[in-house]
């Protein structure tokens, strides 16, 4: 059992884990040893808010199907080990980063010396501009 958050728990038997080649250089080791792990994980089977899986779906972006399968390839690393790990951790991350609520922004209004102080910026860079154009030829 993995611990997300507080109330978010999943079982390690939901998510499949297989390997593939891994593409990129590593010299015959790569032709030879499927090092690449690919991570398969159903999110029908998680119950969360509606929100969460919302924010879920937004965070995932591409790495989730339309049946809404979560799939990672992690090949960072030369080992099989690493890799799963990697892409575990990676799935973490994301069930993590998806169970928080944003904070609601608050409006605020800019104070009266901080318009003061962009009028006379703008004043003064208006000034400078202006007088560029003149030329006292006496």
């Amino acid at each position: 059992m993995l611990r997300i958050s507080r109330d978010l728990v999943i079982d390690e038997d939901d998510i499949e884990i297989g390997f593939v080649r891994a593409s990129g250089p590593g010299g015959q080791n790569v032709n030879k040893v499927a090092t690449s792990a690919q991570l398969r994980f159903d999110t029908r089977k998680l119950t969360i808010p509606e929100d969460a899986s919302i924010r879920l779906a937004r965070i995932a972006g591409q790495r989730m199907t339309k049946d809404g399968v979560i799939v990672i390839h992690a090949q960072r690393f030369r080992t099989q080990e690493r890799n799963r790990q990697d892409a575990v951790d990676r799935l973490l991350e994301i069930l993590k980063e998806a169970m928080v609520r944003p904070t609601p922004r608050r409006a605020t209004r800019p104070t009266f010396a901080s318009k003061q102080r962009r009028l006379e910026g703008k004043k003064r860079r208006g000034d400078v501009k202006a007088g560029r154009g003149r030329s006292f030829d006496d």
